[in-house]
């Protein structure tokens, strides 16, 4: 019987690992198993074998279908009642897991402000020391990308009791958020830490839930061929970028044409972002960059390998007018293959397409490693700078399409292996913190949010599972008068979105950023407003204030304009709040504002369309509520 189950899971694409482990990966010795719900549990096992579990007395069965999948739900238990043991048995196979605890289980996720690290956090020595918490169990993901979805997290990935040792590298937001919970619920707390820096939130969401938005088919249909054929997904890829480009670009897009005059064009060195270049210190974008190099017959018949190093963040490539690559990656050498006959005796033209979202940008690394590598091991290198013409600034063009099997800006791949392999864990709510890689797209942001929300209390089976969110921190040099700011624009998303559903709050952490860095440190009070959020909508309490002032309504009265804000307010470091704006068809204007309770009246109303406060990139704050959370920026129409 050994024999046949092996050799029929071999048939079916399970391996032995696979068998020796009937359990889920998710499942762990020190695991935290959600409380007072059914305990769902899964894993693979032999095709058509019967299953046992048993879980410290209480037991239950299962068969594993054709594939070898098997779930069965154990009856839910309270917390307490001391270290259980699972013990699974599937055929010849059985597997026990030790030390599990009942308790609640959040997930926490989102991009590098989630990810940021407890020992980097504000006193985070101290924090790390202090860290020890039997009762406090944490499983890190680690970064894992996929083209479809996995079954099980890499070997290693397991729960950890809290120590100095688990805590350190763990999400600080996270734990400070668990940390809360433990001492305010008095129940072992599982805290899941899987997050991805600058993870857009597009890769965050189900391949199902971004079809049913009708607008990712194409991307979703590349990532489909890549995971059957990388080469063939890649060349799709390429195809919807100049597609893009020629929307985008118009005109503009001409840099790869051999017989264009670039003569007037100025020059910048290959070595470095062109940041460092002056009159590009700020700039993310599109630009052209065009070098030459003169080759002998010889080497021209030759194939030959174009080494260009790495192209921050994406670039599309073209020697002699043809295409030869495109790649998305901001660190990711290129070398790009040249076919025979596309060189040519004397002159060849090599142009790139570079697109920077943010950040440094252009090519970098050293000149000397850039040229072409030819067939007969010859190497011709480049010149070392390169012509450049701006093609079109990021504002103008939008995001590019984005690799969509690219980890962290892609379409469904951490859902695919950082997610997936979670479903169905019993969870008691989720934390999220992103949004600063979507800055630029704040109304599809408000398609998106709503969609993973909805996503992820399916997957984890509760349409009133507690969503908790981090409304973003200041971030970007203040400037004096009024402004657009699309920062601002993305966090009214944030509100919207919380304010249209009972069971998602917004921590926000406006006034906790800072200016010159993305990555605020105090990440105690982020974890700290997090944990009022649970208290109120996971737990249950009421009478708590979790949250600063947010407006429910704006109207005339007289020649005023009224806010209604859902708490009293109170003013910081002086008589009147600042930052509000009342807007019409032509611009937009600051106004003098007073506090009355939980209304704030704005003087000149006159012919304005909308109010605006705190519309920012770093807005400066000065109205809170009576327990010390800050007002949320906003803005509102005016009837």
């Amino acid at each position: 019987m050994r024999l046949k189950a092996l050799i029929l899971a071999t048939a079916m694409g399970l391996s032995t690992q696979a068998l020796a482990a009937p359990l889920a990966s998710v499942f762990s010795d020190h695991a935290v198993l959600q409380r007072d719900q059914p305990i769902r549990v899964w894993g693979k096992a032999a095709p058509n074998a019967a299953v046992s579990i048993d879980l410290s007395g209480t037991a239950a069965s299962a068969t594993a279908d054709i594939q070898g999948r098997w779930s069965a739900a154990l009856p839910a238990r309270p917390a307490g009642g001391g270290a259980l043991t699972l013990t699974v048995q599937a055929g010849a196979e059985r597997q026990t897991v030790s030390d599990l605890v009942m308790g609640d289980v959040w997930l926490c996720s989102g991009q590098s402000n989630m990810e940021y690290p407890l020992r980097r956090a504000l006193a985070g020595d101290g924090e790390v020391a202090s860290a020890g918490d039997p009762d406090i169990r944490l499983l890190q993901t680690g970064k894992i990308s996929k083209p479809a979805p996995q079954d099980d997290l890499p070997a290693g990935v397991v729960w950890k009791a809290a120590t100095p040792t688990s805590a350190a590298e763990f999400s600080a937001a996270c734990f400070f958020l668990g940390k809360d919970l433990r001492k305010s619920q008095g129940v072992p707390i599982g805290l899941i830490d899987a997050t991805w820096g600058g993870s857009v939130i597009q890769d965050w969401i189900s391949r199902e839930s971004l079809s049913a938005l009708k607008t990712y088919d194409e991307g979703l249909t590349i990532l489909d061929a890549y995971a059957r054929d990388p080469a063939l997904g890649q060349t799709q890829w390429a195809a919807m970028l100049d597609r893009w480009a020629v929307a985008k670009l118009g005109a503009a897009n001409d840099g790869q044409r051999p017989d264009l005059d670039d003569r007037a064009w100025k020059t910048m060195p290959m070595e470095q972002f062109w940041e460092s270049y002056p009159g590009l210190e700020t700039f993310d974008g599109t630009i052209w960059l065009r070098t030459e190099l003169r080759l002998t017959k010889a080497q021209a018949v030759q194939g030959a390998t174009l080494a260009l190093g790495p192209v921050d963040d994406m670039d599309t490539t073209f020697v002699n007018g043809r295409e030869v690559g495109a790649t998305q990656s901001w660190n990711g050498p290129r070398n790009y293959r040249i076919a025979p006959g596309v060189l040519k005796a004397g002159r060849n033209l090599i142009a790139v397409r570079a697109v920077d979202s943010g950040g440094g940008g252009g090519t970098w690394g050293k000149a000397a490693d850039k040229g072409l590598k030819f067939d007969d091991g010859a190497f011709v290198p480049l010149s070392g700078t390169w012509r450049y013409k701006i093609a079109a600034p990021l504002a103008q063009t939008a995001l590019p399409p984005n690799a969509p099997w690219l980890g962290a800006s892609g379409l469904s791949t951490l859902r695919n292996g950082m997610i997936a392999p979670l479903v169905p864990f019993g969870v008691k709510g989720f934390a999220w913190y992103q949004g600063e890689a979507n800055v630029t797209e704040a109304n599809e942001y408000a398609r998106l949010m709503p969609a993973m929300i909805a996503d992820w209390r399916k997957a984890f089976g509760g349409d009133d599972k507690a969503f908790l969110l981090v409304q973003l921190a200041a971030f970007g040099p203040q400037k004096p008068g009024v402004q657009e700011s699309s920062w601002a624009a993305l966090r009214d998303v944030q509100r919207r979105t919380a304010a249209a559903d009972p069971k998602v709050g917004m921590a926000s952490a406006v006034d906790i950023g800072s200016p010159y860095d993305i990555h605020p440190a105090d990440k105690a009070r982020v974890g700290q407003r997090l944990a009022l959020l649970a208290r109120k909508l996971a737990y249950g309490e009421t009478g708590l204030i979790a949250a600063g002032p947010a407006p429910l309504s704006a109207r005339r009265e007289g020649g005023d304009v009224v806010v209604t804000l859902d708490q009293p307010a109170v003013v910081y470091g002086g008589a009147r709040p600042i930052g509000f704006e009342l807007c019409d068809a032509a611009a937009c204007r600051f106004v003098d504002a007073t506090v009355e309770g939980a209304s704030v009246r704005l003087a000149g109303g006159g012919s304005a369309t909308k109010v605006r406060y705190a519309w920012a990139d770093s807005p400066i704050i000065n109205l809170f509520g009576v327990t010390g959370l800050p007002a949320t920026p906003f803005e509102l129409p005016l009837p």
